[in-house]
């Protein structure tokens, strides 16, 4: 990829902008006093916050750049694959009033604690391996995005593959880790306005000025890019979108974060807002870039460089830095998301557990050791399993198909037993394998079929069990 053209002064904005983020690391952590603290930030996030490190998270590396190749040469595929995921999105914030209220009374901080104290252990280690397998493939899959950008834009400056990965291992490692929730949030508010301001609105309007103004874009546009189709493997990723929603736990713990149950609603609504409108405006960007660089796999070698590619063709010297850093800003704020609530399944939902007599100090210092293990775990996976992004693929349609449905019920249905959630868990994650192994009948997604057997069976075998087997309801 030929980026020789950056400029000293882009560099010199890149490197400073990975400097902030360490700083704002080293900022935060004097506000660690406890595990409220580490996890959910105290529980003070506001409504500005909320709605900044929700849609800071949500826009990662298959969010921006991803699917703005995906318009580049599938056109509104990409806004049509995002829909069901902003319906769920919608959705979660109406249900995350009543998360922040259950997380404030009964001092919950993860979706396992909440089935810990309705479900018991069992339930509780079952999801948290869950999540910390499926989190940690994200983490991977984002330090390879990130690493791909840093080697592109290092790559003059003799910065190779491996160097970008580790560069980026550590930066998001060390603020994540050393602040927690604090630093996750507040530099999530940082990469927000910088996604927004040198990605979402310095590119586009650049890219239009460029051709001539939105008129000539659209009479020079194949309208045909823009007629929706659906088959079998959009259909599994709707399904899978607009389950795993119910189960994000990235959202889920924001939701707890939230200063009051009114916050958690506006600020969680807002982001989706927000995020609708940037998947609307990386459409923009994939098809625009059709125009502007009509042959960009062959002189880039993937269609996920558009974005990038047109930042360094489009905007001046200074701007483009701001613009790339701007990139990674997405995949950072995803990555260090995902980190967190890694260490806090391994940490505090299954080392707790096992390990009840751990105080809140040895917890945090441990969540701490965990982090450098399944940061660079994640990057090990970046570097060489070549197969990172199946296996991703494949842990969040398990996660959603199993754990998406029981996250719900374990809010809201007071008739959910153990046996029931168990069953819907088991037979979600065993038919969602057995559906992929047999490969993926009649092109259909496997969380379709795992998320219908988890229904059914949590619903059957907890009516069937919930006068025998009563679980403890948690009223808001």
């Amino acid at each position: 990829m030929n980026f020789s053209h950056i400029t000293f002064l882009d560099m010199a904005i890149i490197v400073g902008y990975l400097l902030v983020m360490f700083a704002v690391g080293a900022i935060f952590v004097k506000e660690i006093k406890g595990l409220d603290d580490y996890y959910v930030a105290g529980r003070s996030l506001g409504p500005v916050v909320l709605m900044a490190t929700v849609c800071a998270t949500t826009v990662g590396g298959s969010a921006m750049m991803g699917r703005a190749g995906l318009g580049y040469t599938n056109g509104i595929e990409c806004v049509i694959t995002a829909i069901p995921y902003i319906l769920g999105m919608i959705v979660f914030s109406g249900i995350s009033g009543r998360i922040q209220r259950v997380g404030c009374k009964y001092g919950v901080k993860s979706i396992p604690d909440l089935f810990d104290k309705r479900f018991g252990k069992t339930a509780k280690c079952i999801l948290s391996a869950m999540i910390a397998f499926a989190m940690t493939g994200t983490v991977a899959a984002q330090v390879t995005a990130t690493a791909t950008i840093v080697k592109m834009l290092g790559g003059q400056f003799g910065i190779s593959y491996e160097m970008g990965a580790f560069i980026a291992t550590v930066v998001f490692l060390f603020y994540t880790a050393s602040s927690g929730m604090f630093g996750v949030v507040y530099t999530d508010v940082i990469q927000f306005f910088m996604m927004v301001v040198f990605v979402y609105i310095a590119i586009p309007v650049a890219s239009a000025v460029h051709v001539g103004g939105i008129d000539v874009f659209w009479s020079n546009l194949d309208k045909n890019y823009l007629v929706p189709h659906i088959d079998g493997n959009i259909l599994g990723d709707i399904v899978t979108y607009l389950v795993y929603t119910m189960a994000g736990a990235e959202m889920w713990q924001r939701a707890f974060a939230a200063k009051t149950s009114k916050i958690a609603k506006r600020g969680m609504l807002c982001g989706t807002i927000v995020y609708s409108v940037m998947i609307v405006l990386v459409l923009f960007i994939g098809l625009i870039a059709q125009q502007i660089l009509p042959n960009v796999y062959a002189e880039y070698g993937s269609t996920d460089a558009v974005i990038p590619a047109l930042a360094v063709t489009m905007l001046p010297a200074g701007i483009t830095g701001l613009s790339l850093a701007g990139i990674l800003s997405a995949l950072m704020s995803t990555s260090d998301s995902y980190l967190l609530v890694s260490m806090q399944a391994v940490v505090h939902d299954i080392g707790r557990t096992v390990f009840p007599e751990l105080t809140e100090k040895q917890e945090i210092r441990y969540s701490r050791i965990v982090s450098v293990f399944i940061s660079f775990g994640a990057l090990f996976i970046a570097l060489y399993i070549k197969s990172a992004y199946d296996v991703l693929m494949f842990a969040w349609s398990f996660y959603a198909a199993s754990a998406g449905i029981p996250s719900v019920a374990a809010l809201f249905w007071k008739k959910a037993t153990t046996p029931g959630i168990l069953s819907g868990m088991i037979g979600g994650f065993a038919t969602t394998v057995g559906w992929k192994l047999a490969g993926t009948p009649f092109g259909i997604g496997e969380t379709v079929p795992g998320a219908i057997v988890c229904s059914i069976l949590l619903v059957s075998v907890s009516l069937k069990t919930h006068n025998q087997t009563p679980s403890k309801f948690l009223e808001a």
